[in-house]
């Protein structure tokens, strides 16, 4: 009986109220939480991000200088974990975790949201990720093969594991609500949204959502040396530039964002603030045979994640461009946002910010998010640093951020492995102007 009584009152919370049905749940942004290579926190993050700077640099992580790898985008001293997050969870997690739990402390702090302990299951979290804790995972194997099995710390079984961040996030903040992790790569941190909506929208009150990667430790640097993708350039202005002719590639990057998001008239009751509706969201998959192919699945996503959206074509004020860096990666996305838009798609101004601090996997598509809910709160368009000279029948925004009216963001993404993911973001609120 005292087992089954949690299960049933959570049952009942996630009951749409009465007279509400599920699809009437409308979700938005409440709060926000950036942990980048250009800020740690989410004004650090916008000024660098409105005014193009870029912080791509030498590899510095341990144990990373030798490799073939030569520039990313790192945190650096601007984060200090031991100032952020307490010791105890500093010893069993790894750095991505560090990040999550850093940024999901900043999202709840900014959306002023706390456990209920007469709600317990009001708040559920998901996280992406798509390498787990490899500094973590490497420094215990160390240990095993060099000293033997006595000398693997006990953590060694939670903290490489892709879930560790949802997990911990949920312990700390007590939210025992529906609980999730995707495991997927760049796409991931779009799909996270759609896992995190679908929550809210079946009876949750709201979700701690996003993704953080640490992607610069030896192991995981040897990984990526596989993916073609990955530039080598050693010039940190030169190394990530999409929808140019000297497009070589993407630097990979740490970091992420996470949001709090949360059913519309909850979030009112408690007089937060609305900083964006999460409007729309779809997702496809079209694998690994050439990124040509990813044209179709792209526009299909971006069809999608409109039409759940209700918006069309001609609404969408800004585009945050997946932006690979790779030629026939860069002509498909070009291509599939000309499919999906029509006429309105030479029209658009197109960004992709990440060229200027790197792409951190799971954790790109979340800080392109973050992006998109400024830029909507301020109508702006940030640049894309580090790009003169598009070769793209596309309107991106370089040089300077470019002031303009913005209601309707989409973000997009695709994933090494194929998968593709689009974003509708409205704006709230939250206007900053």
């Amino acid at each position: 009986m005292n087992g089954q009584r949690p299960h049933d009152e959570r049952q009942q919370e996630q009951e749409p109220r009465r007279g509400q049905r599920p699809g009437d749940r409308r979700v938005v942004v409440t709060g926000l939480g950036v942990i980048a290579p250009n800020g740690v926190g989410t004004e650090p993050f916008w000024k660098a991000v409105q005014q193009g700077v870029s912080v791509l640099g030498p590899v510095t992580r341990k144990g990373c200088t030798e490799l073939p790898l030569r520039v990313a985008g790192e945190v650096g001293d601007a984060f200090d974990p031991a100032g952020l997050v307490e010791s105890r969870y500093l010893v069993q997690t790894d750095r991505f975790t560090h990040f999550a739990m850093a940024a999901a402390d900043l999202a709840l702090t900014d959306a002023q949201l706390a456990t209920d302990p007469q709600s317990p299951y009001a708040i559920g979290v998901v996280t992406a990720a798509g390498s787990g804790g490899g500094e973590f995972g490497q420094g215990e194997l160390q240990q095993l093969w060099g000293k033997g099995p006595h000398f693997v710390g006990p953590y060694q079984s939670i903290a490489w594991f892709y879930a560790a961040s949802t997990g911990q996030i949920s312990i700390r903040g007590g939210f025992q609500g529906p609980c999730g992790v995707v495991a997927n790569d760049e796409a991931g941190g779009l799909d996270a949204f759609g896992q995190a909506c679908r929550t809210v929208r079946g009876g949750t009150d709201a979700v701690v959502v996003g993704a953080t990667e640490a992607p610069l430790a030896p192991y995981s640097v040897v990984c990526q040396l596989g993916y073609p993708e990955l530039s080598l350039a050693t010039d940190p202005h030169r190394a990530y530039l999409p929808f140019t002719d000297d497009a070589c590639g993407f630097s990979p990057a740490e970091g992420g964002a996470m949001f709090v998001v949360e059913e519309e008239s909850a979030a009112r009751r408690r007089g937060a603030t609305v900083r964006a509706v999460v409007a729309g969201h779809a997702a496809t998959f079209t694998g690994t045979s050439g990124w040509a192919r990813s044209r179709q699945g792209l526009a299909r996503a971006i069809q999608g994640a409109l039409a759940q959206a209700g918006c069309s074509p001609a609404e969408v004020d800004v585009v945050f461009a997946d932006a690979l860096g790779i030629p026939e990666a860069d002509q498909a996305e070009a291509l599939a946002i000309a499919d999906a838009l029509g006429p309105h798609a030479a029209k658009v101004p197109v960004t992709a910010p990440k060229t200027g601090f790197g792409r951190a996997y799971s954790g790109a598509s979340a800080l392109d998010a973050a992006a998109a809910v400024l830029a909507l709160e301020h109508g702006v368009v940030p640049p894309t640093p580090n790009i003169t000279e598009v070769r793209h029948d596309l309107d991106l925004v370089t040089g300077e951020a470019r002031t303009v009216p913005l209601r309707t963001a989409l973000v997009l993404s695709r994933g090494l492995m194929g998968c593709n993911s689009a974003l509708v973001l409205r704006r709230g609120e939250g206007d900053r102007r």
